[in-house]
């Protein structure tokens, strides 16, 4: 109780601070932030002048389809449908040009290639994501999570030696190579007796050490885990920061247990390891505040990656199956004060120490983007010099990342890349988790609308 109760007193102190200590660097003018508005309304159709008539025709089918939600909610079963009917090559032949194309960046390095260069010459960057992921029940073994350490290892290579783009980045799942039921175990296993960060450090320097509350296979586990970790941090430092994902609360802690101890080791100079904080959650503000505190007392930069948020139905139906509290936030209005309230921390840490703290805008939200592009101009901060950066999902809100790329901010595109059949799962998934997303897009699809009646009218 009275380690709550300090913990509970430091992230208010920090929180303070953060919310006091640059209020007066605020001085942008009226008229400036009418300029920023206007620029960054995201209603132009011409945004999209650098897509071909095909590119076009083939996002308004697409994002058309994906307007229907009991068609996103199956599309799992409708694919495997598809595929037993078409037989799998004319699937993958007919999904190639289509979904895969929208939203895929290719199957080789050449592929890949091709669609990074394009991306480059449009000022957005890559942000690699292999498609590679497990859940509960779908452990495989040490031989396959090896296997999995050598595709981001790949990701890594791939991602520093194209030179693609300015300060790389890549997207990495922990249960890629740790199994989502140690996670789970280990969620529980923390709860009770806390591991410090230093415990984790030693075991991916190669030390035998002793996890308490783990069964023997277990702790073997998590040493194979951790060292296949520290072999993917230690080949991406000084050349591509890793953006580590979140997922369920039922085994986050483990994750941002593993995660911190990386940054603990790796974030010396930089922030090249990076945690992920969904907004959604009821408990994020406490968590970033105390990730705050923790990385200054402790030594280390912190990268933040900020999203909304994408397991609610599931979070909630498993909260009421086990009889314990909502995890989530009770409205959507309290999902975007979160996020914004969390924004407006940031921007001011990285005001009061730029070389400390970083953070990834990752959101397809129009307001929390105007609201982050205004805090950076208010506050001072270069937009172009890797403080502050926006994320959004390739093939998805180019309206947002081409607008903000041809302002001069950052801006990553969350990048998959893999055949049709190892793509697949993860777009599916994907689509499930983001179906509001895919849900709200009326306004994409009608800046595609607007620009393919353009052409068309210039044509005739």
């Amino acid at each position: 109780m009275m380690f709550t109760c300090l913990r509970t007193s430091r992230q208010y102190i920090l929180s303070v601070r953060l919310m006091s200590t640059v209020s007066h660097k605020m001085v942008a003018t009226d008229k400036s932030t009418d300029l920023l508005a206007s620029s960054l309304a995201f209603e132009d159709p011409k945004a999209f002048q650098v897509k071909s008539m095909g590119e076009l025709l083939r996002a308004l089918g697409i994002f058309r389809f994906c307007s229907f939600p009991v068609l996103v909610n199956n599309c799992d079963k409708l694919m495997s449908v598809a595929r037993s009917i078409l037989g799998r090559r004319l699937f993958s032949s007919l999904l190639r040009p289509t979904v895969y194309a929208q939203f895929v960046a290719g199957v080789n390095e050449k592929e890949i290639s091709e669609s990074m260069e394009k991306m480059n010459l449009l000022g957005l960057r890559p942000m690699l994501a292999v498609p590679i992921e497990e859940d509960l029940g779908e452990s495989t073994g040490e031989t396959r999570y090896n296997d999995n350490m050598e595709a981001m290892l790949e990701c890594v290579r791939m991602s520093h030696s194209n030179a693609w783009s300015k300060d790389p980045m890549m997207q990495l799942k922990i249960t890629a190579l740790l199994s989502p039921e140690l996670c789970v175990k280990l969620t529980t296993v923390i709860s009770k007796q806390p591991y410090d960060l230093d415990l984790l450090v030693r075991a991916m320097n190669g030390e035998t050490v002793n996890f308490p509350g783990l069964e023997e296979s277990e702790a073997a586990h998590l040493l194979c885990s951790l060292r296949r970790l520290d072999r993917i941090a230690e080949a991406s430092v000084n050349k591509v920061r890793i953006l580590v994902d979140a997922e369920y609360t039922f085994m986050n802690p483990a994750m941002s247990l593993v995660t911190m101890a990386m940054m603990k080791k790796f974030n010396k100079d930089s922030a090249w390891i990076w945690n992920t904080y969904q907004c959604y959650l009821k408990e994020t503000r406490a968590l970033l505040l105390e990730a705050l505190a923790q990385s200054k007392d402790e030594g280390f930069c912190l990268g933040v990656k900020l999203v909304r948020g994408a397991y609610m139905d599931k979070e909630r139906k498993l909260a009421v199956k086990e009889g314990r509290p909502d995890p989530v936030q009770d409205s959507w209005e309290d999902t975007n004060d979160n996020y914004n309230g969390l924004l407006e921390v940031m921007l001011k840490a990285i005001v009061q120490d730029p070389g400390r703290y970083r953070i990834i805008v990752a959101t397809h939200n129009e307001e929390s983007v105007r609201r982050a592009a205004k805090g950076v101009k208010e506050l001072g901060i270069d937009k172009n010099g890797g403080s502050v950066c926006f994320g959004q999902l390739l093939g998805m809100c180019d309206h947002v990342s081409l607008t903000l790329a041809k302002e001069g901010y950052a801006v990553y595109k969350s990048v998959p890349y893999g055949s049709v059949e190892d793509t697949l799962p993860y777009l599916v998934r994907r689509a499930q988790e983001n179906r509001t997303v895919l849900q709200g897009i009326r306004k994409e699809r009608d800046l595609l609308r607007r620009e393919f009646l353009r052409r068309l009218r210039w044509s005739s």
